[in-house]
């Protein structure tokens, strides 16, 4: 495939987003703090039930590194044994949909949908579902 064909092909324009959520679904795995607030960019958004849920003053919404670094400080703290399991990611251009398992020991495990959206390659929008 020349690299004209590769700029048009849909499994080749998926290839980046698809390599940020494996990344991402990593440094939950390792708790690589640095490496995860890394993968967005300095403006993002983040939304999350258990965020409205654990802070109800946000609203629900971080906005920030900063305010995305302290969530997941806090959480890799209450939960060491926190860990994501890749199930399905499918990716375009600009975002990419996860499905993934959320395991802690001692809980029972929970499906999560999560949408990454990206601009040149950092997330710039993040949404959590789960029941």
């Amino acid at each position: 495939m020349t690299d004209e064909e590769k700029k048009e092909d849909p499994r080749c324009l998926a290839e980046e987003p698809i390599a940020v959520a494996r990344r991402w679904l990593a440094c939950f795995t390792t708790h690589d703090l640095d490496a995860l607030v890394s993968l967005y960019a300095p403006d993002a958004r983040h939304t999350s039930p258990k965020l409205r849920a654990l802070r109800p003053e946000t609203g629900g919404y971080l906005v920030g590194r900063a305010a995305l670094r302290s969530w997941w400080a806090d959480a890799f703290a209450r939960l060491p044994g926190l860990r994501y399991v890749e199930e399905t990611l499918t990716a375009n251009r600009e975002r990419v949909f996860m499905e993934y398992r959320r395991c802690v020991p001692g809980e029972p495990e929970t499906v999560v949908a999560e949408v990454l959206e990206l601009r040149d390659g950092l997330i710039v929008a993040s949404r959590v579902y789960h029941g």
